[in-house]
C-alpha cells in the first residue's frame, strides 16, 4: 500500500520515530496513524506514551494571578534569542497580566483586550513583532479560577519552558508549590485513579498485551491483568505517583498528612506539538521510499 508522506511527517512529530519506521508501521496498519503508533510501541520502537507531538517552538509560558482568578499564557517567537529577550518577556507578563484581570474565554477575546495605553493585546503583539523582527504570538492561554478559602500553587520551570497552576482545597502555600511542581515534574494526565476514562485503560491494556505476546510473554492471568490495570490508571493519576521529594511517598499520602486536597490542575509545555521549522521534508520522504 502508498503511504502519504504526509502521514509518514505526522507519526514522525507525534513519535519521534524513524522515517523508515514511521512508514513500515502506516504499512502495516492501512495508513491509519492512531494504530500505526500502537504498532510502532507494541513492537517496542516508541515507549513515550504521553508525547502528542514535539516540543519544536521556542517563547515563554506565564502566569499571573488576579484575586481569585489565575491566568497562564504561551507565547511564542521564532527562537530562543528572543524568548529571553527583556522586551518579548515584558510583553509576555503585561499580556498574562490583563488576561489575569479581565478573564476571556477565548482567543479572539483576549486579543481584544485593551491595556491602560488604550492598545489591544493583538497590538502589542503586531507592534513588538515589528520592533523585534520575529513573529511573535500568544498561542493559548488558561483561566483557572478558586474559591476564596482555596489556595493558588504555581511553578515555572526553566524561565518558563514549563509551567503549571494549580488549586488546593486545605493544605498551605507550600503545599500548593509542590504540587504545582509535581505536576509539571510527572506531567499526570488526571488528579485521580478514578478519573482516567475507562477507554483510556483498555486502550493502553491491549498495547501492553500484545506486547508482551510479541515479546513472548504473553499475560493471561485475569488477576495479573487486572493488575496492569491498576498500573495503568496510577501511573497517569497525580495522587497515585510517587512524590518527588520523597519517593518512599505517595502524593495522595502526602496530600493527606497535609489536610489538602487538588481541585484543579493545569501544565504547559512550551512549543508542545508545533513544528518548529520546515525543512525539505518531501525529498527525503520520496528518497526513503524510492529505495
Amino acid at each position: 500500500m502508498a503511504v502519504n508522506a504526509s502521514l509518514i511527517k505526522e507519526l514522525r512529530e507525534r513519535t519521534s520515530a524513524g522515517m523508515m519506521d514511521c512508514k513500515k508501521a502506516l504499512e502495516q496498519t492501512d495508513n491509519d496513524i492512531e494504530k500505526a503508533i500502537d504498532w510502532l510501541r507494541e513492537n517496542g520502537i516508541v515507549k513515550a506514551a504521553k508525547k502528542s507531538g514535539r516540543i519544536a517552538a521556542e517563547g515563554i509560558a506565564d502566569i499571573a494571578i488576579c484575586d481569585n482568578v489565575a491566568a497562564m499564557v504561551e507565547v511564542n517567537s521564532e527562537t530562543d534569542f528572543v524568548a529571553r529577550n527583556e522586551k518579548f518577556q515584558a510583553l509576555v507578563k503585561e499580556i498574562v497580566a490583563i488576561i489575569a484581570k479581565n478573564a476571556p474565554k477565548t482567543l479572539d477575546e483576549a486579543l481584544a483586550l485593551t491595556a491602560s495605553d488604550g492598545e489591544t493585546l493583538n497590538d502589542k503583539i503586531v507592534a513588538a513583532t515589528a520592533t523585534i523582527g520575529e513573529k511573535i504570538s500568544l498561542r493559548r492561554f488558561e483561566v483557572v479560577t478558586k474559591q476564596p478559602d482555596e489556595i493558588f500553587g504555581t511553578y515555572l520551570h526553566m524561565g518558563g519552558k514549563k509551567a503549571s497552576v494549580v488549586v488546593l482545597a486545605g493544605g498551605n502555600e507550600e503545599v500548593a508549590f509542590d504540587m504545582a511542581m509535581q505536576v509539571v515534574a510527572t506531567l499526570p494526565s488526571f488528579i485521580n485513579k478514578s478519573d482516567v476514562p475507562a477507554e483510556y485503560i483498555e486502550k493502553e491494556l491491549k498495547v501492553r498485551l500484545d506486547a508482551s505476546k510479541a515479546n513472548g510473554r504473553e499475560l493471561t492471568n485475569p488477576k495479573a491483568i487486572e493488575g496492569l490495570k491498576g498500573k495503568i490508571a496510577d501511573e497517569v493519576s497525580l495522587v497515585e505517583q510517587e512524590f518527588i521529594k520523597d519517593d518512599k511517598m505517595k502524593v495522595g499520602n502526602y496530600l493527606k498528612q497535609s489536610g489538602a486536597t487538588v481541585k484543579q490542575m493545569v501544565c504547559y509545555i512550551v512549543g508542545e506539538g508545533i513544528e518548529k521549522r520546515e525543512e525539505n521534508f518531501a525529498e527525503e520522504v520520496m528518497s526513503q521510499i524510492k529505495k
